[in-house]
């Protein structure tokens, strides 16, 4: 059994929280790989060194991280050098031998660059041509494997490589869906902010515990924010085979154990149409 683990960067939740359930994991007998993001340690970051943080808004209404130069600088910073130390710190804790990446170590992470980003400013459709952002394109799982099989939990975050041997900020949901994909794992969690999917976002007794995704492009009426782009992400794991996909709440202890017992989303394919 394989499982891999999404922890969010939301204020309220502390990445290192999945730890003990990563261990209880692996003490029975399954593999685990822990991918992360960290958005509110970026900001709080990007805050302390004056550098400061734009949104960019597709037309879609789907916001994003503008990621100038120096934002990249200071995200690499914060995921590689604050959040991924947490969470090492936090497995060994617990007994568990792990290895922390990033997408750039051995290329595990491939992204092509975008050249121009859309987005909507003030109204009025823009094209922004200095975001250093990438689509992600590929997992390479050798090293993955590798360490996997070395009785290793891999910790993997952004950013990633790209075509032209640079650097570019990925999206660390679809990177985590990707990297279930590539491995054939029977199962992703995303560890959140809230409850689950819910219908009304500000209502967290709205959980939704069973969702069917709707085609691609269509996130769902019940859908607003950042967990459209979730939606995506898991449409796209259970499209490369993972068998389950979670999302649950990341901030109660045991978040993992939680999930797999019953807590959060369960996400199902879009019906086939006949």
């Amino acid at each position: 059994m394989l499982t891999v683990v999404k922890s969010g960067g939301h204020p309220g939740l502390d990445p290192a929280g999945a730890c003990p359930d990563v261990a209880a994991l692996r003490a029975a007998g399954e593999r685990v790989v822990l991918v992360h993001g960290g958005s509110a340690q970026v900001d709080a970051l990007a805050q302390r060194l004056g550098v400061p943080q734009r949104r960019l808004v597709t037309p879609g209404g789907t916001s994003s991280r503008y990621t100038d130069p120096a934002t990249l600088e200071v995200l690499t910073m914060a995921l590689a050098g604050q959040v991924k130390p947490r969470l090492l710190a936090g497995l060994h804790a617990h007994g568990v031998p792990a290895v922390g990446l990033t997408g750039i170590d051995a290329g595990v992470l491939r992204a092509r660059r975008r050249a121009v980003h859309r987005a909507v400013v003030d109204g009025r459709p823009v094209l922004v041509r200095d975001d250093q952002t990438g689509k992600l394109a590929e997992v390479r799982t050798g090293p993955l494997l590798a360490l996997l099989a070395a009785d290793l939990v891999p910790v993997l975050s952004p950013p990633a490589v790209c075509e032209d041997g640079g650097v570019v900020n990925v999206d660390a949901d679809r990177a985590a869906a990707m990297v279930a994909a590539a491995l054939r794992a029977d199962r992703l969690v995303f560890l959140t902010g809230a409850p689950g999917l819910l219908r009304d976002p500000v209502d967290e007794g709205s959980l939704i515990p069973e969702y069917a995704l709707a085609a691609p492009g269509t996130a769902g009426a019940e859908v607003r924010g950042g967990m459209a782009v979730k939606l995506d992400a898991a449409r796209a794991a259970l499209d490369g085979g993972v068998a389950e996909v979670i999302i649950a709440d990341g901030r109660p202890e045991h978040p993992v154990r939680r999930a797999l017992s019953g807590a959060g989303t369960r996400l199902r394919g879009a019906p086939a149409v006949a």
